[in-house]
């Protein structure tokens, strides 16, 4: 039997990744590494840099539940704050020393005669681990247009992940393919300093008023000094968020609940009608499916970035891309000199699994999931794949926030790995009868909510796969996800 090199491999050194690690660390594992395809640590928020990058959730909410931090400067902080957030987690709980920067992870297959994992990198290495974690988010393979020409165009191509931050849009005519929550930042920015702007819209995306302001020093001083005061201004934000997901999304088939998400999407609309006075141009910027059935964000300069006489919105539709600018489908032109891609990621065709994962009897993950439909027992576990937890999987996300996401993995680790250190044994496998019966009441849940019932045919979302089921989503509360992670039957497992 080979030496096992690692008791854990972690692929990814994001928020989960470091969490993850975190945890092993909790529970006396040091013998593991963290391997990230990037130059430095933070996943989409290393990755991502581009003008106007915020968090487009509270910023007291969108933390580790045991790291607050005292010092953000807004209630929605900007992405150099939370790299910064994640640089100061990692240092503090020691995980930094385990991160292997620069290594792109191939594959990893389960090895049944040495009840471990080899896990394969681009430089031919090969590590054997006992136990393996897929940390690699649900934004990390970005989304290219399928557009004829594009890769024809002579002027300069940005995409929002790879941004050149010597860039510099003044007195250029700039276009931007895109209108999701990354554009709604990055419009208002490229309109302040390019002579010509015009945004080329697929899907108009509901945009609510941002309640944003700047945190006080002494504000930021009584968080530090008396921490309570700060984990009580979580619970106020948490539970707003938890009420719109639950109420508004999750429960939809109550009537009282769908007038709650109709009164959301009046509320977008008065913010749309009080920056935006032209009714055929609020009217093309109006989604049609609604409110929830794919991410909705935050602003209060996007619509009104429209009205100004160097914007133009372009919503028809593109035909193709010339070497100097973008036909649009009605055969006009327009000239432009740099091409902005704000098209989001690939969630499900490159990201479910990020990486080629084989486990027992030579089961490939990607092809069983889309053979047999997308499926995790509570979020994390698939029968044939032993060791092995996927952080970033079907039925894995919780609504707006993915620190709570994290926070009920966390607490599945720590009663799993528990069970596994009680017993003395080193292998789990999730049953596929538990995981059958997870699945049918992931089904039964979603049943009840805005994305069954609702209208949500033209949203285009990501929370959908392309089977049409929104099987991205975990639909229960923070509390309930957090519950089940810490109390789920260890009978569930197969443990030896």
């Amino acid at each position: 039997m080979t030496s096992v090199q690692y008791d854990a491999v972690i692929v990814g050194a994001g928020f989960a990744g470091i969490g993850a690690a975190i945890q092993l660390k909790r529970m006396g594992y040091e013998n593991f590494v963290i391997l990230d395809r990037e130059d430095d640590l933070g996943g989409t928020w290393y990755v991502n840099h581009y003008p106007g990058l915020a968090v487009d959730v509270p910023t007291t909410t969108y933390s580790y539940f045991f790291e607050p931090n005292p010092n953000w400067s807004r209630l929605f902080s900007t992405g150099t704050e939370i790299k910064q957030y994640a640089d100061g987690v990692a240092d503090k709980y020691d995980v930094r020393r385990h991160m292997r920067f620069r290594t792109v992870v191939q594959g990893a297959r389960w090895d049944e005669e040495a009840q471990a994992w080899r896990v394969s990198v681009a430089d031919g290495e090969t590590l054997t681990a006992r136990y393996l974690f897929t940390a690699t988010g649900f934004l990390s393979q970005p989304r290219l247009p399928e557009i004829p020409g594009i890769e024809t165009f002579d002027g300069r191509v940005l995409h929002t992940t790879a941004w050149d931050d010597s860039y510099d849009p003044t007195g250029e005519r700039v276009g931007i393919i895109g209108t999701g929550a990354t554009a709604v930042q990055l419009i208002p920015e490229l309109a302040k300093k390019a002579a010509d702007l015009t945004v080329y819209q697929r899907t108009p995306i509901w945009v609510a008023p941002k309640l944003d302001f700047r945190i006080s020093e002494r504000a930021k001083r009584l968080f530090a000094r008396i921490p309570l005061t700060q984990r009580i201004v979580r619970a106020i934000t948490d539970t707003i968020y938890e009420m719109m997901i639950n109420v508004g999304v999750v429960h939809y088939r109550v009537p009282l609940f769908r007038r709650l998400n109709i009164s959301a999407m009046d509320l977008c609309k008065i913010n749309q009608f009080i920056q935006v006075r032209d009714k055929d141009l609020r009217r093309r910027l109006t989604p049609d499916y609604d409110i929830g059935c794919k991410r909705p964000t935050f602003s209060n300069s996007y619509f009104r970035t429209f009205t100004k006489p160097h914007v133009h919105l372009q919503s028809d539709g593109i035909d193709h891309v010339a070497a100097d600018g973008i036909v649009n489908a009605d055969g006009t032109k327009t000239v432009i000199d740099t091409l902005v891609l704000a098209t989001g990621f690939d969630l499900w065709e490159a990201n479910f699994p990020a990486i080629e994962v084989i486990g027992r009897e030579g089961r490939n993950l990607g092809k069983w999931w889309r053979e047999n439909r997308f499926q995790a027992y509570q979020g994390v576990s698939m029968p044939y794949f032993p060791n092995y937890l996927s952080l970033a999987s079907p039925y894995a996300f919780l609504g707006l926030n993915f620190f709570n996401t994290m926070e009920y993995q966390m607490r599945l680790m720590d009663r799993l790995f528990g069970e596994l250190q009680r017993r003395g044994a080193t292998t789990f496998e999730v049953t596929e009868q538990a995981n059958a019966d997870y699945l049918d009441r992931m089904t039964e849940l979603l049943g009840d909510s805005l994305w069954t019932l609702g209208n949500c045919a033209s949203s285009r979302s990501y929370y959908f796969n392309p089977h049409g089921e929104p099987s991205l989503l975990r639909p229960m509360s923070t509390r309930d996800a957090i519950t089940e992670a810490s109390e789920f039957p260890l009978s569930d497992y197969q443990i030896s």
